[in-house]
């Protein structure tokens, strides 16, 4: 049987916030597809340098690392100039995201800042300065979004409508971007657990909630995202959960 599957080698990813966790395991699979990368970091530039290195240890001048506060849209065109090295920019996975509590009666206008402006006002005004490049090579954007985009987070307000609006531009950019850019989302349910400690009642709680009833693995992402670039040519404007069913029986 003939393999139609396209090919990805000599494209070009620039994933954001990809020097660890979820972001990092994005990186590697596209990267092991035939792809270069644009390592996105904001602080982690050692996590981000060593991962750069040994993507470039398997496949010569394949991967770079690149700075930048996504609360700054003026760095933006540098990112995307980055990219560009490698003759233009084929894949924006709109990976980066801060994420914690902000409790009604705790919530600063600096925490609504900071979680609107990476989840979502960094998405629109990066992707924005991507399109030309996008454009040019009938590319694609990912966003990872989060199964609280659909169902809000409890003490997690901000963040929650962060993530539902993040949901809402990826459908308004499929629409406003097509049919030259291809625009779809990820919502992850339980894959990693958040870096601020949480405690295994809390844990346990969550993982009763999955049908599969286990948590995922940043792989799982991986795989989604590999799928929509490489297998979903068809598919434009959809926000695919990845969450063990999870949002089916909530």
């Amino acid at each position: 049987m003939q393999d139609n599957t396209p090919s990805l080698s000599g494209k070009t990813a620039l994933v954001t916030g990809a020097a660890r966790r979820i972001g990092a395991t994005i990186a590697e699979t596209l990267h092991q597809a035939g792809m270069n990368v644009v390592i996105h970091y904001r602080h982690s530039a050692t996590e981000a340098e060593t991962l750069a290195d040994t993507l470039n240890t398997r496949r010569r001048d394949s991967a770079v690392t690149a700075q930048a506060d996504l609360l700054a849209p003026d760095g933006f065109p540098s990112l995307i100039k980055t990219a560009e090295q490698w003759g233009g920019l084929d894949l924006l996975v709109n990976n980066a995201s801060s994420f914690y509590a902000t409790p009604v009666g705790e919530a600063e206008e600096s925490h609504w800042d900071e979680l609107i402006g990476s989840n979502l006002k960094g998405p629109f005004f990066l992707s924005q300065a991507a399109t030309p490049s996008l454009t040019a090579r009938q590319g694609q954007i990912i966003n990872i979004v989060d199964i609280h985009g659909y169902r809000p987070l409890a003490r997690h307000p901000i963040y929650s409508v962060a993530k539902a609006g993040l949901l809402m531009l990826t459908r308004s950019l499929a629409g406003e971007l097509a049919p030259a850019v291809r625009v779809n989302g990820i919502a992850p349910g339980a894959i990693l657990w958040p870096e601020q400690p949480m405690d295994a009642a809390t844990q346990n709680t969550i993982l009763d909630r999955i049908p599969l009833a286990r948590s995922g693995h940043p792989q799982d992402i991986a795989n989604a995202v590999l799928f929509l670039v490489r297998d979903g040519s068809y598919i434009n404007g959809q926000v695919i959960p990845v969450d063990g069913g999870r949002s089916a029986v909530e």
